[in-house]
């Protein structure tokens, strides 16, 4: 028989190596994702978005799970793993089936996603690319150069689709096209990919001659290749995808060949449970029963209105509600996020170094962006967290909600989780940068109404705000399986969240065609943050007393955005560790 503790080093050492092995193959296969996080040695370089490209990110993927399930194979009878390696085993087994099966779906091959896809994809790019040396510049150069045949290898794929009989629906198709129209109406200098030439004087370490030279093929990688590569994929979309896209009346997956199973998969992908749509749909609508409710109580108390009804267009209808500017947007934004920043330490153990600022969306993506996003932080510390918030027609933006909104973008919810995933030692690289959307958005949804056990909320008004976006989220499981699966309408969609939420109607209108575009992102918010709430009773419910909110949290944040059944685990043997 082999030595116990010989035989569980190496197991130790297999596994580690098949996770370095695996983060190195979705970089690989994902270059820009190492660009984002601060990794170097992959800046000069592009994803592959063409079929064949596709099928060989597949098989490299299929090729990794393959030895990762032999290995658990092979475990499961040695039972060699401690708990943290158990973790990484079951991330690891996760995040290549979910890889896999996003492949498999195909959604890609069609689809036209005006929020991650093209155009919005490449001119985020100058957000987050390094360029401090000359060495910097060569990569920039290189990658801006790439974007033309990436552009060419996406209209393609988007073609054949068509031929195929597969093609997306008007309301995305609509959007990429006003984005790209309004971006090659503007003067090209002015486009986003041009931006960094507005910083090179300032660069050090730089002689003249190679400002020159990068400054020089930069423009004309950006005028003679990529500006008219995106003119070809406009005439795309507006020529042959948008006379042949399905109507506003059947937009969903569904509405696809094989939608049905591929919306499934993504189900599974987004949710890493294999839950049907039909039980989502069902929990969407007793949690906005729920929250209908605490609505109406709190318009009755706070507003004087009767109904559900009323008290949305109160909400909806009072200018003093609103900003008045966009700078009084982005206060409020900024006053939330230091008044957060502060309350921390008594609710979390664990704080990361990486600091948290407030972005204006930029101005190429703000009509058609929803109403903030997040950034993380450069591994490497050169880039902090960024909370980017929607500052356009500051009139629609409620008061109300910017302190909730505030606290799920930045602290404590996104860059909480996603700086201290970042930051955690001994734990392998593809853990502590990716993981399950559920995790992710189920914690940003939870700190909303954590801030407010917190004491962060600054009105009561501000309660309200908590539970229209709790009905959002709820509003969420509902319209996204609504329209994938159940022959929801556009209009129905718009209506029903006009119905029971507070949003903004063209807040609503941006946000139901995210759905569209991304069909099953949208289910992660309520699935994650109600099992992080269950998970969170069932411990106060075991330690009674001796529960402590730090020591959950730290142990909910303690090992990267895990899948939701291995979190459950994780929790469970926090408890156990108590002494229960």
């Amino acid at each position: 028989m082999p030595d116990p503790i010989s035989a569980s080093r190496a197991a130790h050492l297999y596994l580690a190596a098949l996770a370095a092995t695996t983060w190195r193959t979705i970089l690989d296969i994902n270059p820009t994702l190492a660009t984002s996080i601060g990794l170097r040695g992959y800046d000069d370089q592009l994803d592959d978005p063409s079929l064949a490209g596709r099928a060989a990110a597949r098989a490299r993927y299929a090729l990794a799970l393959d030895k990762v399930e032999a290995f658990a194979a092979a475990e499961q009878e040695l039972h060699d793993l401690d708990a943290t390696d158990a973790v990484t085993l079951a991330a690891l087994r996760e995040t290549l089936t979910a890889e896999i099966a996003a492949l498999d779906c195909g959604l890609a091959e069609w689809n036209v996603d005006h929020m991650d896809g093209l155009p919005t994809s490449l001119l985020s790019l100058p957000d987050y690319q390094r360029l401090e040396t000359p060495e910097d510049g060569d990569a920039m150069v290189a990658r801006w150069r790439a974007m033309a045949p990436y552009v060419d290898a996406s209209i393609d794929r988007l073609r054949a689709a068509l031929a195929a009989g597969r093609v997306a629906s008007a309301p995305t198709v609509d959007r990429a096209v006003a984005i790209l129209g309004d971006l090659l109406a503007e003067p090209i200098e002015d486009w986003p990919l041009l931006a960094p030439l507005a910083g090179l004087a300032d660069l050090d370490g730089w002689t003249l001659t190679e400002r020159e030279q990068f400054a020089a093929a930069l423009t004309a990688s950006v005028t003679q290749r990529v500006g008219p590569a995106l003119h070809r994929l406009h005439a795309l979309l507006v020529d042959e995808i948008r006379p042949a896209a399905r109507p506003a009346s059947a937009p969903g997956i569904g509405h696809v060949e094989g939608g049905a199973a591929d919306y499934r998969r993504l189900v599974r992908y987004h949710t890493s449970l294999d839950l049907e749509p039909e039980t989502l749909h069902a929990t969407g609508l007793a949690e906005i029963e729920r929250i209908d409710a605490e609505l109406v109580e709190s318009g009755a108390r706070l507003l004087g209105t009767s109904g559900l009804a009323a008290t949305l267009a109160a909400l909806r209808g009072d200018v003093a509600l609103h900003f008045g500017t966009r700078g009084e947007v982005f206060a409020k934004a900024a006053s939330s996020l230091d008044a957060a920043t502060a309350a921390i330490p008594a609710w979390f153990g664990r704080l990361p170094q990486a600091l948290c600022v407030i972005e204006q969306i930029p101005a190429h993506e703000e009509a058609h962006s929803p109403i903030a996003y997040y950034r993380g932080p450069a591994e490497d510390g050169s880039r902090p967290g960024q909370y980017y918030v929607n500052t356009s027609e500051p009139a629609t933006r409620p008061r109300y909600e910017a302190e909730a909104l505030a606290y799920h973008e930045s602290i404590p919810g996104h860059h909480l989780q996603i700086a201290i995933a970042q930051e955690l030692p001994d734990v392998p690289e593809f853990r502590r940068h990716m993981g399950t959307t559920a995790y992710i958005e189920g914690w940003g949804l939870y700190s909303e109404r954590l801030a407010g056990e917190m004491g962060l909320y600054t009105g009561d008004l501000d309660h309200i705000g908590v539970a229209s976006y709790d009905a959002w989220r709820a509003a969420r499981l509902v319209v996204d399986t609504g329209m994938h699966v159940m022959g929801w309408s556009r209009d129905q969609a718009i209506t029903f969240m006009t119905e029971h939420t507070a949003l903004g109607v063209n807040n609503i209108a941006n946000e139901v065609d995210r759905y569209i575009a991304i069909p099953g992102q949208a289910l992660a918010y309520k699935t994650g943050q109600m099992e992080i709430l269950r998970l969170r009773a069932s411990a106060r419910a075991r330690l009674g007393d001796r529960f402590d909110i730090r020591g959950f949290h730290d142990a909910v944040l303690g090992s990267g955005a895990v899948p939701l059944p291995v979190l459950a685990a994780i929790v469970d043997r926090w408890v156990d560790a108590q002494g229960v």
